[in-house]
């Protein structure tokens, strides 16, 4: 064994140190500034323990709490160990299971010896961690021979840790983290001890009950959910997003304007209500023109197809799971037998249109010339979603699709890709969100096609990006190894809305795989048959989740060319009714959608409640207006009214209600 090993820095810089030598010793080499602020170590590319040896020559990066992404990583793991000591402090005979981090928090699922927790115990258990954290514990990783931890976990009444260490791979190390006289079996990393946490930045928030490995024929356990941070403002940072989350909520703003509803008889669907319904049409109608302008020709295809095509396209086989599949024809039902008789027999209902495009490409000789092909649909598809996977009109098992496909020659990817970009562009700032990240999902691990193909995918999306002006840092760029779809890798293009969230919604995905696997072909300029490129491209990614996040966006406050009503016109007395009627005429005949209120109810009493509903503009008319010809208009949002003759309001309506692509 060498007397030495040697550590690379980031800065270039060797460090020959013995064996036994930690991340913590590097740091506190380099100074002490850096012994105190260091959290953990990357070596050789994994986020190890400072206290963790290293085991041969490496490189290191030191991370501290300025690497948000990792430091919070390390914290939340940190957060659930603390929680499952805290508890199992608090109430004896509790059985621990598993505590990983979140996108925002952690959680820890318990086995309780009495009673399911609830949330009136969690000031209690938030109390015990900040005496955890106070004591300042030291995490000491530890590795255990497979059987000696198993019977561990037995003696101690651990059974579901118990089961978990016996069905690891044999070979598998098996490492825990004690705290104390308090462990659990985990892969880590943590920080160095648990007063590394800033006691004030956590905060449960909320207890659910879970099956063991998300099995419903397990036994229930109690989950409970935490949010952790670095520090206390990021926390309260977090608190106030989470409060204003919460007065944004799509479904509650949804009945506050009475644009849809959902109800059991129709699980994972929506009931669109007039005034949502008129919301759809205009973002349709804008999405509609912007696609005619660019070059894409729009199509309709089944509902159904047959399952064979299914399979040909290979989305049987990854993804029948989530489709509801039908028979092909349904006997009487008097008839005996059995109703399916093979694979022939049955149907689906389609959840993605790609296959069906390709169906209308295959119709007729195609030749070079005719490429580009861009075939754009508003396509209602359907997936058979988990029950507790939808959630409001973000997450649904019908939905409609502003999809397309193009299809092109080799030579043409970059353009087409680098066109695709500039017109999402435009859409997201015409529709208020003028930041988003670009993300490049790289091939998964189970894929068709070779690595040359996937090489050659790949790298023609980063030459578009390159060349559309948008791999830079303002744009987010970033390369998510193993994320792309199983034909394809694609671009991901993720949202920031107006109170920080992200949002993944537009896609593009270059894709070699199913041409070939439906045999679509084009005559080249050699007169030779050619296999033509298809990129899948969506920018709202679906109507009904992109409407969603519009409603929360912009908190019902939409801009005028998107609301439902876009100006209400309102009485003090019922005298003016009939100039009121004249208002709404001239509104009309403008183009603004307007609606009249003649109730016999107090002016105050009807701004509140048009302002409840997010009407952009209320044009009150008294007997003074009546007599000038004006109007006072009231501003959603704004302090006071404006008095302006009718012909300027509707005039300044008119203008102010034009889509961004017809200005």
């Amino acid at each position: 064994m060498s007397e030495l090993l040697k550590i690379s820095l980031p800065d270039g810089s060797v460090r020959e140190v013995p064996h036994g030598t930690t991340p913590a010793d590097i740091a506190a080499a380099i100074g002490p500034g850096l012994a105190k602020a260091a959290l953990a170590g990357r070596v050789n590319g994994e986020v190890r323990d400072i206290m963790r040896p290293f085991d041969g020559d490496a490189t290191l990066a030191l991370i501290t709490s300025r690497d948000e992404s990792d430091a919070l990583e390390l914290a939340r793991h940190d957060f659930a160990h603390v929680l499952a000591e805290a508890v199992q402090n608090l109430f004896p005979g509790t059985q621990i299971t598993f505590g990983p981090s979140t996108d925002d928090g952690f959680y820890y699922d318990f086995a309780p010896a009495g009673e399911q927790f609830t949330e009136e115990d969690l000031p209690a258990i938030e109390a015990e961690m900040r005496a955890i954290i106070g004591r300042d514990e030291k995490l000491i990783r530890e590795v255990w021979a497979r059987d000696d931890l198993i019977a561990k976990w037995q003696a101690e009444g651990e059974s579901f840790k118990a089961e978990w260490a016996a069905g690891l791979p044999s070979g598998e190390e098996l490492t825990v983290y004690r705290a104390g006289n308090w462990m659990d079996m985990c892969r880590g990393p943590h920080l160095a001890s648990t007063g590394k946490l800033d006691p004030q930045a956590f905060k449960l928030t909320r207890v659910s009950g879970a099956y063991w490995r998300g099995d419903q024929n397990n036994a229930m356990l109690s989950r409970i959910y935490g949010t952790g941070w670095l520090n206390k403002k990021q926390l309260d940072a977090h608190l106030l997003r989470l409060e204003e989350a919460a007065k944004r909520d799509h479904r509650r703003i949804a009945q506050e304007m009475d644009l849809f509803h959902l109800q059991s008889e129709a699980q994972g669907s929506i009931f669109w209500h007039p005034k949502g319904y008129i919301l759809w049409r205009q973002l349709e109608a804008y999405m509609r023109r912007r696609l005619d302008a660019a070059g894409y020709a729009e199509v309709k295809t089944p509902q159904l197809m047959d399952a064979r095509q299914w399979e040909a396209s290979g989305h049987w086989g990854k993804y029948r799971e989530n489709m509801f599949v039908v028979p092909d024809e349904v006997p009487n039902i008097e008839d005996e037998g059995p109703i399916l008789t093979g694979e022939g027999d049955l149907m689906a209902l389609k959840p993605m249109n790609c296959p069906a495009h390709v169906l209308i490409f295959r119709q007729g000789i195609k030749s070079y010339r005719d490429l580009p092909m861009r075939l754009a649909e508003f396509g209602c598809c359907h997936r058979n979603e988990p029950h507790g996977a939808l959630h409001g009109i973000m997450r649904v098992r019908q939905f409609t699709q502003d999809d397309a496909h193009i299809f092109c020659r080799e030579d043409q990817i970059v353009e087409e890709v680098r066109l695709f970009c500039d017109l999402l562009d435009v859409v997201y700032k015409d529709l208020g969100f003028a930041n988003y990240a670009i993300k490049l999902a790289l091939r998964p691990e189970k894929r068709f096609g070779s690595e040359e193909m996937w090489d050659r995918a790949e790298n023609n999306l980063r030459d578009a990006v390159r060349q559309a002006g948008r791999a830079g840092e303002e744009y987010g760029w970033e390369e998510l190894p193993g994320e792309g779809a199983f034909y394809s890798p694609k671009l991901e293009f993720h949202l920031t809305d107006a109170i920080g969230r992200t949002w993944q919604c537009g896609t593009i995905q270059l894709d070699y795989v199913l041409p070939e696997r439906l045999d679509a072909s084009y005559v080249g300029e050699d007169g030779a048959k050619h296999r033509p490129v298809m990129l899948h491209r969506a920018i709202l990614g679906t109507f009904e989740r992109f409407i969603g996040i519009l409603i929360e966006h912009h908190a019902g406050r939409f801009p005028l060319w998107l609301a439902p009503v876009q100006a209400v016109v309102a009485t003090i007395v019922s005298e003016t009714d009939s100039y009121a009627h004249e208002v709404v005429a001239a509104l009309t005949a403008a183009g603004i959608r307007t609606d009249i209120d003649l109730r016999n109810e107090k002016i105050n009493y009807k701004v509140r409640e048009h302002s409840l509903a997010k009407v952009p503009h209320l044009l009150v008319v008294g007997k003074r207006e009546a007599d000038e010809h004006t109007v006072a208009i009231r501003t959603l949002g704004s302090d006071g009214q404006r008095i302006m003759s009718l012909d300027e309001a509707v005039a300044m309506l008119a203008s102010e209600a034009r889509a961004p692509d017809m200005q």
